[in-house]
């Protein structure tokens, strides 16, 4: 196991009082304010239209007079209509999937980029890491922020970083023993998948060098901690992020805890709300997570409605508050091997094969430790004689190229699918364990 950190090796602000951290939120969410409302139409439009103006926050508690962000707000103004700085000052893009086949822009100024890296180091050193460490990244790279924002971190905490990316298990096991890396960060179920790896070619995965892994982009139990923990011999630390506030290193856990994310509340501020009507809940109440950026310089977001539903949880080992577990999302959004899926991202794919009807349906397994997606569709009557494996195989690529999950298809005859008579359609059928 790693050593845990000495109380001298944090930044000022880690150890800051409350008093001290909410003088400097207060100070930055004043400044993001007038930056959003100057710089970006949508939030100059949003705030007139709600009546309010950036010098009407004067302390914390105003900020609940602003509105709301969603992700449909940075889809109606794809690509770059959120962007605060000219096009020529964003350095990199990421994007994530959506429902409308609009993906999730965000862009990053160099400062954006350097604050970025500065928290995913913070994030790491907090997991345990330290200057010298190797750090395996099987997160995937790309437009995927995962491995990108794992990878700069662990550099800038002065790591030597293995951008292995995600997939090819058997090298990925070949790497760790050849390479002994002293971390690796991933989501928690292609952990599994690593480690039943290891098993399958008879080398007891205790015996890998690895002694932190520090995992996201997936919700995971606290069951899952403790297999992976007795299986591998490491602490397992939840890392927290999402794409349009940052990516990863928005929030993580302390290797001398594991008690929940720390919210690194200098950079963003946090509030939990009723999923209905809006309304902020105390502290330790469950409720929607929704974030406002308060050093964002491309893309600041105004109160952004995570959909995840946890609670703010007290300061422990740090000065800032943690937020609990991800019990659930107020939305229907599946989460599949890490990946968004929305029921209506698979509508939009079924409906664009003309020899397909608008009727489908998602079932979800987990017979070992990976999500598996299942994608039923059916025949138009007038093609029911057509080659269903060859549209189901069609489909599939479709999926896999278009949201970037691997699913199996299922073609069936008109009119094969359940129908629902009364209410919403069964979209999804989720078999896995509760």
């Amino acid at each position: 196991m790693k050593k845990r950190p000495d109380p001298a090796e944090l930044e000022p602000i880690e150890r800051a009082s409350r008093d001290e951290l909410q003088a400097l939120q207060l100070k930055r969410l004043q400044w993001t304010l007038q930056h959003a409302y100057d710089n970006v139409p949508h939030y100059t439009r949003a705030f007139d239209a709600k009546g309010v103006h950036p010098r009407d926050c004067r302390t914390l508690a105003d900020q609940a007079k602003f509105p709301f962000t969603t992700k449909a707000d940075l889809r109606a103004n794809y690509p770059f209509g959120m962007f605060a700085v000219p096009r020529e000052k964003v350095v990199r893009v990421h994007a994530s999937s959506g429902t409308t086949g609009k993906p999730t822009v965000v862009g990053y100024t160099q400062g954006d980029i350097d604050r970025w890296a500065d928290l995913v180091a913070r994030s790491i050193r907090a997991s345990g890491g330290r200057a010298g460490d190797i750090v395996h990244v099987a997160y995937g790279y790309g437009l995927f922020t995962g491995g990108l924002g794992a990878h700069y971190g662990a550099e800038k905490l002065g790591c030597t970083v293995i951008p292995m990316s995600g997939g090819q298990t058997e090298k990925q096991v070949q790497l760790i023993r050849d390479f002994e890396p002293d971390i690796i960060m991933v989501t928690p179920s292609y952990m599994q998948v690593i480690i039943e790896e290891f098993e399958r070619q008879g080398i007891d995965p205790r015996t890998m060098s690895v002694k932190v892994g520090i995992f996201g982009a997936e919700p995971w139990t606290e069951a899952m901690r403790a297999d992976i923990e007795a299986r591998a011999g490491l602490d397992a630390v939840d890392i927290y992020g999402l794409s349009e506030v940052m990516g990863p290193g928005v929030a993580n856990e302390c290797i001398e805890t594991k008690d929940g994310p720390v919210i690194w509340e200098d950079h963003f501020y946090p509030e939990i709300i009723d999923p209905e009507t809006g309304a902020v809940l105390p502290d330790g109440q469950e409720g929607e997570l929704v974030f406002t950026t308060l050093t964002k310089e491309a893309l600041p977001v105004i109160r952004y409605r995570t959909r995840d539903l946890t609670r703010l949880l007290p300061p422990t080992a740090r000065s800032m508050r943690r937020m609990g577990k991800i019990v659930g999302r107020s939305d229907d959004m599946l989460i599949i091997r890490g990946v968004n899926v929305f029921p209506t991202q698979i509508e939009e794919l079924v409906l664009q094969h003309g020899q397909l009807g608008g009727q489908y349906q998602l079932v979800v397994t987990r017979e070992g430790p990976l999500d598996e997606l299942q994608v039923l569709a059916e025949l138009l009557p007038a093609h029911a004689g057509a080659d269903r494996a060859a549209i189901g195989g069609a489909l599939q690529q479709r999926i896999k190229t278009m949201i970037g999950v691997t699913a199996t298809v299922s073609v069936g005859a008109p009119e094969s699918i359940e129908r629902t008579l009364v209410g919403k359609a069964r979209r999804v059928v989720d078999k896995r364990p509760k």
